[in-house]
């Protein structure tokens, strides 16, 4: 899916869309993409001279593609994080790098859904953790 794709399943939308591209494999992960550009808002302040994408923003690029995982059941809600546990960041994320994400479902107590993911660039491992969700209905 790419980003016009994502839309259909997200609520996401410009600035706070993080992922470029997305799929459901047949391994029953999500996988997403994100190039860093140098020009994102989340980069402005953090740090002049020096950006870093931080790392709650790398959170919710995990969260963003977990919602892959979810896409029939996403209809007519809002994702909301729960929680988000033993997360760990190991390496930066610049400007110019492409993170690979990988996501998986841990269980499901509808309507939370509980998963692990990880980010990488290349090789490097850059964040990880367990993300929780609840999928709250929408009114009309």
């Amino acid at each position: 899916m790419n980003r016009e794709e994502l839309k259909t399943i997200l609520p996401h939308r410009e600035p706070m869309l993080l992922v470029d591209e997305a799929q459901l494999r047949e391994d029953g992960a999500a996988y997403g993409r994100y190039t860093v550009r140098g020009d994102e808002y989340f980069l402005q302040g953090h740090f002049p001279g020096n950006p870093v994408v931080p790392g709650v923003i790398q959170c919710e690029m995990i969260a963003q593609t977990a919602c892959v995982l979810f896409a029939e059941q996403m209809k007519g809600t809002q994702p909301l994080y729960t929680g988000i546990n033993n997360v760990r960041f190991r390496n930066q994320v610049l400007p110019g790098d492409t993170l690979e994400i990988r996501v998986e479902v841990m269980r499901v107590k509808e309507p939370f859904y509980f998963t692990k993911g990880e980010a990488k660039v290349g090789e490097k491992l850059c964040a990880s953790g367990e993300f929780s969700f609840a999928l709250i209905k929408q009114s009309k």
